[in-house]
């Protein structure tokens, strides 16, 4: 069990170390990835940023994902087409949750980088890094949105997922580090001692703490 996102992050910096001394870049799926990704990142004395996914919510179903949008020059809107029909989700539908959730990615972007950039990925080997998988939807859409950027190669690290849903973002990753893949999984939470919900204050303060390491 981990003790916190922290120690989460350090082990996670550790089984990472290979990478050191690599021009890589580690995104962070806020909110609970940043604090994770940011001990990552100092390992392997790498920036660190984020990666900002929304979900699509189903008609009359706001737990189910139908797709996503990634924030991006344009954004990227991926659905899954048979989710799309079988909660016969209309374009009207479709188009009115992606521009909520792009006005919550905007808050978001602004909130978390100010008037910074997002940085390139189009080119270099990214980490992309979570405080854990259960279901993979997100993180999935994350890797399909950094191969259509053209990212050179793309690695996932999380503390812990599912075994039945790691081998699936393994056929999407160029490399794949977990910690632990416990059987059954029940929850990403359970594997820590500590899991408090990471605020929008949290995130902006190691993400400054992450660009003053690398001043």
């Amino acid at each position: 069990m981990f003790a916190n996102r922290t120690d989460a992050g350090r082990q996670l910096g550790a089984a990472l170390s290979g990478h050191k001394g690599e021009p890589v870049l580690v995104l962070a799926l806020p909110r609970g990835g940043v604090p994770v990704g940011l001990e990552v990142a100092k390992v392997l004395d790498a920036p660190l940023d984020v990666i900002l996914v929304r979900k699509i919510r189903a008609p009359a179903h706001p737990e189910l994902a139908i797709g996503a949008i990634v924030d991006g020059t344009p954004p990227q809107l991926l659905l899954d087409d048979q989710l799309v029909a079988a909660t016969r989700a209309t374009e009207e539908h479709i188009a009115a949750e992606k521009a909520l959730q792009l006005r919550e990615i905007e808050r978001r972007r602004q909130a978390y980088r100010g008037g910074r950039p997002a940085p390139e990925t189009r080119g270099r080997t990214v980490i992309v890094v979570d405080d854990g998988i259960a279901t993979g939807a997100t993180m999935r859409i994350a890797l399909k949105a950094l191969a259509r950027s053209g990212a050179a190669r793309v690695i996932v690290a999380v503390p812990v997922a599912p075994p039945d849903v790691l081998e699936k973002i393994r056929a999407e990753a160029d490399e794949v580090v977990c910690l632990r893949t416990p059987e059954p999984f029940h929850a990403v939470g359970l594997h820590y001692r500590d899991f408090d919900q990471t605020s929008d204050e949290e995130v902006v303060r190691t993400l400054a703490e992450a660009e003053r390491g690398k001043g």
